[in-house]
């Protein structure tokens, strides 16, 4: 690769993007992750076009950024090209935004049974609609789309979407090489990826998703792949730091070993007093319990430690807990090649009735929810 990766007016160096994940990559995550590797892309969680469009209260709470970030990056979902397109206004104009980034990748039943996430590029027409909408309404600012390999094996939507989003002005195209089928089962089929990137003109950068664990997993993909860029997104859960590996090993530079527990224990406490800062205290001591778990993953520290940590009720607390850990503990060994969070699947995939029939109908079949469920 040479140069950085290039997203309308934005220079991603490294070519890294944080992938939006539902009750996760809110400010406090975003800087966090941030502080280890600037210069890549870190995308907020996923906000629904109806929601800001009719102005609900928390989906405009959601589409908050801090004042210090350097690039405003959010993710967008909806089925209908009106409010997608009123959703993008509001963005670009009164937040700010200098990157959307479209979901059809979600694979959650609520959003696929509405035709939505990574059901809607089963009907082209409406695809192409929703993408030419946002395109026209950012103006200069960037509109990225999301993907999945397709509804299952049977029903592979990428490279048609793909093509179609090139088409119509899509600044990237990234696919999380997954069927919606598998959910977050089984392995990414990263050959995906490589036709993808086969499919569109050298032009549209396509960056690649799924099963990348740790940094030497970014420069295989796109070794294997030639994809332009990697998006991360569960390799990251309690380890903010992957951040910092993947920078060095895009550089070419030596990759540290994990942590020590104090020093996880330092940025686990780092994330409780961000958290508590933006969403108030209350909130987010019982927001923090489940980064917990993603950040004690594979050091040995016992059933009991781990119960305190979950049951504090202040910050304060939390911390002094922490400072109860031994923080000369090692990470048990391979830890770094297990998936992290979500592993469900594969499931049968929700889809509204008639779906299948109706590729070329460019109509949405049920409107948006006022709030979102997940990322893809």
């Amino acid at each position: 690769m040479t140069g950085p990766l290039r997203i309308g007016p934005l220079a991603v160096d490294p070519p890294v993007v944080l992938a939006p994940m539902a009750g996760i990559t809110n400010a406090p995550f975003r800087r966090l992750c941030q502080g280890y590797g600037p210069g890549g892309l870190f995308v907020s969680e996923m906000i629904t076009a109806r929601g800001l469009a009719e102005r609900n209260d928390k989906t405009l709470r959601m589409a908050r950024f801090a004042a210090d970030e350097p690039v405003r990056s959010i993710q967008l979902y909806g089925t209908d090209p009106g409010p997608v397109a009123a959703a993008v206004r509001h963005l670009v104009g009164e937040e700010a935004a200098d990157h959307v980034d479209l979901n059809f990748g979600c694979p959650v039943a609520k959003v696929t049974r509405k035709g939505g996430g990574a059901a809607l590029p089963v009907h082209r027409a409406l695809f192409r609609s929703i993408v030419a909408a946002a395109v026209g309404a950012a103006g200069a600012v960037p509109v990225t789309v999301k993907l999945r390999i397709g509804v299952d094996d049977h029903l592979r939507t990428f490279l048609d979407a793909g093509r179609i989003a090139a088409g119509e002005g899509a600044a990237a195209v990234a696919l999380h090489a997954r069927t919606a089928a598998q959910h977050y089962s089984g392995t990414a089929d990263w050959t995906a990826i490589a036709a993808l990137r086969d499919a569109l003109p050298a032009a549209v950068p396509v960056l690649g998703n799924g099963d990348i664990w740790r940094a030497g997993d970014a420069l295989r993909m796109v070794a294997a792949t030639g994809c332009d860029g990697v998006v991360v997104g569960r390799g990251c859960l309690g380890r903010p730091w992957l951040f910092r590996d993947l920078a060095l090993a895009f550089a070419g530079r030596p990759v540290p070993a994990a942590p020590r527990l104090g020093e996880v224990a330092g940025v686990l406490a780092r994330h409780a007093r961000l958290l508590a800062e933006w969403l108030t205290e209350p909130v987010a001591v019982r927001d923090v319990r489940k980064h917990v778990g993603w950040y004690l993953h594979g050091y040995p520290v016992g059933g009991d430690a781990r119960r305190r940590l979950t049951a504090t009720a202040t910050v304060d607390a939390l911390v002094a807990e922490l400072g109860r850990l031994d923080p000369d503990l090692g990470v048990e060994p391979g830890v770094d090649t297990r998936p992290r969070g979500k592993t469900s699947g594969p499931v049968r995939v929700a889809l509204p009735d008639g779906w299948l029939a109706g590729a070329d109908d460019p109509a949405p079949v049920v409107p948006d929810e006022l709030e979102a469920v997940s990322g893809g």
